[in-house]
C-alpha cells in the first residue's frame, strides 16, 4: 500500500532530521508529512530544508497548535496525494521508527494497528513513576467509559487503512490534544467489521526536548471523554 507517515512537530529541532533519516532509511517506500505548528525553535525551517533535499518529505506549516488538528491536516494532504495507509507517530524517538515495518505487516490482516505498550512484549523505558501512573490511569479510565477492543487506547503510534480514516466521524470529535487519540479510536472501532490489532513496542522517554503532556492536558482530555460518554454511553 502507498503509505504516508504523518509527523506532527512542535519544538523538535533536535530530533526531526534524525527521525526523517531513520524513516527514510527503512527502505519501506514511505512518504513523510511534517506538520509543524509554528515551532519557535526553527523546526519548520529544518523541515523545509529536508523537503528540498528529499522529494518524499512534505511540510505543512500551521499557526495553530493541537495534536488532533495536526493529524487531520496531515491526513487530508496524504489522502489527496493518493495515500492508502496513514501512519502516525511522535517525532521524539519515543516511538521507534524501526517498528514501522512490523506495523505495516500487521496491517495486511487488519484495518488499524496500534503500537502498544500494554500487550505482552510491550514495555516503557525511562519514564518516572508519575508518568507511568498517568498513562495506566488514562487507559483504565478509557476502558471504564467505553468498550474499545484495544489495551493501549492512548498510543499515538498507529497505522490506519484509508477506508477507516474516511469512515471516522471527525466532525463529532471535540478533542484537539491527546484525548483526540481516544476519540478517533472509539469512532474507528465502531465501524462495521473494523479489525483492530496491536503490536508490542518499547516506548522510550525522549532524550531531547520536553514533553507536551501534563496534568492539565490530561484533565482537559478526561472532560472531553466524559462528554463523549454522556452522548454515546459505553457502547
Amino acid at each position: 500500500m502507498n503509505t504516508w507517515v504523518v509527523l506532527p512537530t512542535y519544538n523538535e529541532s533536535a530530533n526531526l532530521a534524525n527521525m526523517v533519516a531513520a524513516i527514510s532509511g527503512l527502505g519501506a517506500d514511505l512518504d513523510i508529512i511534517v506538520v509543524d505548528d509554528a515551532s519557535p525553535d526553527g523546526t519548520g525551517r529544518i523541515a523545509d530544508g529536508l523537503a528540498e533535499s528529499n522529494p518524499r518529505v512534505h511540510v505543512i506549516h500551521r499557526q495553530e497548535r493541537g495534536l488532533g488538528t495536526a493529524y487531520l491536516a496531515g491526513f487530508h494532504q496524504a489522502l489527496a496525494r493518493g495515500g492508502e495507509a496513514l501512519l502516525t507517530m511522535d517525532c521524539d524517538f519515543s516511538h521507534d521508527p524501526a517498528v514501522i515495518p512490523d506495523l505495516m505487516r500487521a496491517l495486511q490482516n487488519a484495518d488499524m494497528v496500534i503500537g502498544s505498550r500494554y500487550v505482552p512484549g510491550g514495555s516503557i523505558e525511562g519514564w518516572p513513576r508519575h508518568r507511568r501512573v498517568l498513562s495506566r490511569s488514562a487507559n483504565l479510565f478509557v476502558h471504564a467509559l467505553f468498550d474499545i477492543p484495544a489495551r493501549d487506547c492512548t498510543s499515538g503510534f498507529r497505522i490506519y487503512r484509508k477506508h477507516l480514516v474516511l469512515g471516522i466521524e471527525w466532525g463529532r470529535i471535540r478533542s484537539t490534544g491527546y484525548s483526540f487519540l481516544v476519540e478517533s479510536l472509539y469512532w474507528a472501532s465502531r465501524q462495521d467489521g473494523a479489525r483492530l490489532s496491536e503490536v508490542p513496542i518499547c516506548f522510550r522517554d525522549r532524550e531531547h526536548g520536553t514533553s507536551k503532556l501534563g496534568w492539565r492536558e490530561a484533565l482537559h482530555g478526561a472532560l472531553n471523554l466524559i462528554r463523549l460518554w454522556l452522548t454515546v454511553g459505553r457502547r
